[in-house]
């Protein structure tokens, strides 16, 4: 692996600045929170269950979908740094959507260290492209698609505008949008984090697969939110992000979503509010 230095980056620094469940206290009560909200959210939606996208033992997503026609799809991924985390941690993310008429899929992937960070984006993109071609016959709405993520799951949403959307079986239009909450999109620092133990990141590794350091490959607006009480690398983030793709900016966005007053966790629980900024914001990109 390579043991290039980060300028003015140390160990500790990288740990105060993402170890999220240390600079959050009480996390446990928003794990507990999520779990609870899903299991009401996989009770009360129609839903298609693990449905499977790809060969890999996690290549598998739940799919949420209104009672008529769906106005558009939305792709929900997961966060928990490519190596926690479930897709059933996220099903409460669904119904606002689902009461607004479109459908909501909740995907899965394999986990860090059985496979690469690499191996994690490309079995997202199989994903998007099983929706594309299959998504129509479960209630999906192939030819408008958002998709969105928080932290790990943001970046992997963030790397499918840095994806030829022919490689995701999509036209221009058909992807409509993405959407990173509170996301990592320069993998850099992480080299130096305590989990890098499962990531197994190298620098050049990690260059390669952050959309700060991409071009994007689709004109499709990425909206960027981070929780305002968040670390100050996380807003870091986020800001790098919006830095570096300013053709990618939502129409008539002046900076990204900041969410006052939410960390890490509660930042993602304003996706079950239907009239939350971010649920709106995200509608938007429809």
């Amino acid at each position: 692996m390579s043991t290039v230095a980060l300028t003015g980056y140390t160990p500790e620094f990288v740990e105060r600045g993402y170890n999220n469940r240390a600079a959050v206290p009480d996390h446990p009560r928003w794990f507990a929170w999520y779990a609870e909200r899903s299991a009401a959210a996989r009770a009360a939606v129609s839903c298609h269950a693990d449905l499977r996208y790809g060969a890999g033992p996690k290549e598998t997503l739940d799919l949420f979908v209104p009672e008529g026609a769906a106005r558009g799809t939305f792709v929900f991924i997961h966060g928990g740094y490519w190596r926690a985390l479930d897709k059933s941690d996220a099903s409460f993310v669904a119904p606002p959507l689902v009461a607004r008429g479109f459908a909501v899929a909740a995907v899965n992937y394999d986990l860090c260290p059985a496979v690469t960070v690499a191996t994690v984006v490309d079995q997202c993109r199989r994903a998007v492209a099983w929706l594309a071609r299959e998504g129509g016959k479960h209630g999906a709405a192939p030819a408008r698609i958002v998709v969105g993520g928080n932290s790990a799951g943001g970046h992997l949403a963030a790397m499918m505008i840095a994806t030829d959307p022919a490689t995701l079986g999509l036209d221009a239009r058909a992807l409509a949008g993405a959407v990173s909450v509170s996301g990592v999109h320069d993998l850099t620092p992480l080299v130096m984090f305590s989990f890098n133990a499962d990531l197994k990141l190298d620098v050049d590794e990690a260059k390669r697969l952050s959309p700060a350091f991409l071009s994007p490959r689709s004109q499709a607006p990425l909206l960027l939110a981070v929780g305002g009480s968040e670390t100050a690398e996380f807003l870091r983030q986020t800001w790098i992000q919006w830095d570096r793709w300013p053709r990618n900016r939502p129409a008539g966005a002046e900076a990204p979503l900041i969410v006052p007053g939410c960390d890490h966790f509660s930042v993602l629980a304003e996706y079950a509010d239907g009239a939350s900024a971010l649920t709106r914001a995200t509608l938007a990109l429809f």
